[in-house]
């Protein structure tokens, strides 16, 4: 994984691509993907939940409407104006939205015991969940759980999603060599949330690897 090849699959800048390319060459090998259609896919996936690997943390500033549409059996109309942003009158509250969205799931404890905003989305794939930090903790060799944010470390961000689409989805490399972009963003984001971002990225990477 060259920078110039990276930057041709991903779009990204080429100083960006110099940074992240040796750390995602090291990944793959380091976990063993080296079909270039499982790379292609990959790349897009992480192209979008990273926003062009740009961003290792989840953005959870979320507006009154979104927490509604999002997640509607965990929001009521009044939890959401209490927490969600409405522009120039109130800020979100990032924490209490990671609590009460992912409290309970996931391996998480209820929203009071914080383990929805200490177990956040992270990394290039944004990790989320006690049991996904508790898998990539084994996986990695590096204390998740108690040093969650390791993950923003761009070494342990590519690290992590390489082994993420490798080993915690085992079905994503057969998904991906078949074609299947919805199976393998279900696989990755439990919907469909971006698709066509994610085909936009995809079909670039493609290009990009003679896939």
């Amino acid at each position: 994984m060259t920078p110039q090849l990276l930057a041709a699959a991903t779009g990204i800048a080429p100083q960006r691509a110099a940074a992240w390319a040796p750390l995602l060459e090291r990944a793959l090998d380091e976990f063993g993907v080296r079909s270039p259609a499982a790379i292609a896919m990959l790349l897009a996936q992480v192209g979008h939940e990273s926003g062009g690997f740009a961003h290792l943390q989840e953005n959870l500033n979320y507006s009154v409407d979104s927490l509604l549409r999002l997640w509607p059996r965990r929001f009521d109309a009044a939890m959401a104006r209490r927490y969600g942003r409405i522009d120039g009158q109130q800020r979100a509250v990032p924490s209490a939205i990671a609590n009460i969205a992912y409290g309970g799931r996931m391996g998480n404890g209820p929203a009071a015991s914080g383990d929805g905003w200490r177990y956040r989305g992270r990394g290039l794939i944004q990790i989320t969940g006690r049991d996904n930090y508790a898998s990539m903790q084994s996986r990695l060799g590096v204390p998740l759980l108690e040093q969650p944010d390791l993950l923003l470390q761009p070494p342990q961000a590519a690290r992590s999603a390489v082994a993420f689409c490798r080993h915690v989805i085992p079905g994503f490399v057969a998904a991906a060599e078949a074609r299947d972009l919805a199976a393998c963003t279900r696989m990755v984001n439990g919907g469909l949330h971006g698709l066509a971002d994610r085909q936009a990225r995809w079909e670039r990477a493609l290009r990009a690897l003679e896939v």
